[in-house]
């Protein structure tokens, strides 16, 4: 009787552990809002470094693009230091919701399943997701990609709206970052390459041979940024930020000086 008594109170001790280290996981990524930002007199920002024109690495090795400028107008704004980590679409979120970072500045997109997991801000840019490939292919419609192979990065949203219309004779080539998924392009590993507008402009640019041709718009998906939930406060600061820089213009030269367009006036 003693010692099924003392392995139940042991059991009953180690459940209630569990639970205190659990709910203190959770305070450290909820307690992560504006307050801890200004106290801690630094912005931990999440951003891509092989996506431009939202974010590369320049030739003088520092980080580089419209996501950049975007979190860099943030810190500004909130009278605090800049620090940047290099993301994936992967890992960007998880960074996010484990406290890593404050924010995800990263071409991110908002879909539903998204939405479960993370806030997102007003929209700061526009963008759009297509199929892209040579002229010399003609695609009008989904089912135009029968039998085609197609590169795409994996887990990112063109990602999910690929796999929703590709026929089951369609080929999807999925790589764990951007550089990849266009790298097999460039190759001619694949036929076509799913991905966002501007990538689109970057790679005709420095590679006309392989000049890429919409061929069939995905989805128009504007960026936001991304935010822990329950974090009304670091919410509510954000699109404040962001609104003002609406009108005062900075998100449109920041649009003119890497998206090469203006922005869209529903935006």
């Amino acid at each position: 009787m003693t010692s099924t008594f003392v392995n139940r109170k042991a059991f009953s001790h180690l459940l209630a552990g569990l639970f205190a280290i659990t709910l203190l996981a959770s305070h450290a990524v909820q307690a992560n809002g504006l307050t801890d930002i200004t106290e801690r007199g630094t912005l931990k920002v999440a951003v891509p470094q092989d996506f431009p024109p939202f974010g590369s690495v320049g030739p003088d090795m520092q980080p580089r693009g419209l996501d950049i400028d975007t979190a860099r107008l943030l810190a500004e704004r909130l009278q605090v230091k800049l620090e940047l980590t290099p993301v994936n679409s992967t890992n960007r979120i998880p960074f996010l919701t484990t406290g890593k970072v404050d924010l995800v500045i990263s071409s991110l997109g908002k879909n539903p399943d998204r939405e479960k997991v993370i806030d997102f801000s007003r929209a700061y840019a526009p963008f759009y997701l297509a199929v892209f490939g040579p002229e010399d292919i003609p695609i009008k419609d989904p089912a135009d990609l029968a039998g085609k192979t197609v590169s795409v990065t994996r887990g990112a949203i063109e990602d999910i709206a690929l796999t929703a219309v590709a026929p089951p004779t369609a080929t999807i080539k999925r790589f764990e970052d951007n550089n990849s998924t266009i790298a097999a392009f460039l190759a001619g590993q694949v036929d076509l390459i799913a991905s966002g507008n501007v990538v689109m402009v970057a790679i005709s640019e420095h590679n006309p041979k392989r000049l890429p041709v919409m061929k069939l718009k995905l989805k128009d998906s504007p960026v936001y940024v991304g935010i822990n939930k329950d974090q009304p406060e670091l919410l509510a600061k954000v699109n404040e930020i962001l609104d003002a820089a609406l009108k005062d213009g900075t998100l449109e030269k920041n649009s003119q000086t890497w998206m090469k367009q203006p922005l869209p006036a529903d935006l």
